[in-house]
């Protein structure tokens, strides 16, 4: 899938060029549905972007009624689906915020995960958005082994998850992220998770690129010379070989993997691989990412440098 060529302005939206998804979302927040219902069975067969279209579709439906109405007018999998992730970000939200509501909201997601996994049960999906809510829940299992810390977390639910979908980008990503601090992960378990379940993937997955993930969610910019911790060898490493085995299959992707192409950009900048960066940049065309952008200050401005310092055109101003 080619992205198309940089115009002048960086394009945010997680819709990025799945043009079939951006209509979905305009009339979500129209209060329309039945794009949002084709869009979604339309994705039946591939889980990471059914994955991807529920999550995106439900952050336009969070703030107004349209999952609820719409799974009363018409109960199927993909209605709920969408009211289990609008369930799920709800309960995040309220989490983040300190809501005294998080409880019954969570309690409101786990029962709207449980139907949607009972309409469609060889969907893993609604199974990761109950995995998004184990910091809340803080579901806990022993680890299995071969982890040298052997961190509890939500082992069995992931487990559950990885026999439908071995390599399941949501789900990996939302485990790893049982183990930040924000959390109350600690830097052993999960440097610890984030080695194992980056080892356990094939070198042409985007999931070996997880460590990199992990460095830049745990970056503080208050430290000595933190920046230079990109140009480690373990993490160019990382990411040189993201960019050997992974990045030249991304033409076969049906839609442009901005996250993962932003993720590997970031690492291939920091670690001084301008060259590389530049062909990364590149391939994800106008569209941007605010991860991991963000950790480091305002993400239009962190990518603007990088382009700039990979030779890239920049967004016009005014």
């Amino acid at each position: 899938m080619s992205a198309g060529s940089f115009d002048g302005q960086y394009v945010w939206h997680p819709a990025a060029d799945d043009h079939q998804l951006a209509r979905a979302c305009i009339d979500i927040r129209a209060g329309r549905y039945l794009s949002a219902r084709e869009t979604l069975r339309e994705s039946r067969g591939d889980f990471d972007l059914r994955a991807h279209r529920s999550l995106v579709l439900a952050s336009e439906a969070a703030d107004s009624d349209i999952a609820e109405r719409w799974l009363a007018e018409q109960p199927c999998p993909e209605s709920a689906l969408l009211w289990a992730r609008v369930a799920m970000l709800r309960a995040l939200r309220a989490a983040d915020t300190g809501d005294p509501h998080t409880p019954p909201l969570a309690g409101i997601a786990v029962a709207a995960c449980a139907r949607a996994a009972g309409l469609l049960p060889h969907d893993p999906t609604p199974h990761v958005a109950l995995l998004a809510l184990a910091p809340i829940r803080r579901t806990v299992d022993p680890a299995p082994n071969g982890l040298l810390t052997a961190p509890p977390g939500p082992w069995r639910l992931l487990s559950r998850i990885l026999g439908l979908d071995p390599w399941n980008r949501e789900a990996h990503h939302r485990f790893l992220a049982f183990f930040f601090t924000r959390h109350g992960g600690t830097a052993s378990a999960r440097w610890d998770v984030a080695s194992f379940l980056s080892h356990r993937a094939p070198a042409s997955s985007a999931l070996r690129m997880l460590p990199l993930v992990a460095l830049a969610e745990e970056y503080d910019p208050s430290a000595l010379l933190a920046y230079r911790a990109w140009r480690q060898p373990q993490w160019v490493t990382t990411a040189t070989g993201g960019y050997r085995n992974w990045f030249p299959l991304v033409g076969r992707y049906r839609f442009t993997p901005v996250l993962d192409l932003s993720y590997l950009a970031h690492a291939l900048y920091m670690g001084n691989r301008e060259k590389e960066a530049r062909e990364v940049l590149l391939a994800m065309g106008p569209y941007a990412a605010r991860m991991p952008w963000s950790f480091f200050g305002a993400p239009c401005e962190q990518l603007t440098k990088a382009r700039r310092a990979c030779g890239l055109p920049i967004p016009n101003s005014g």
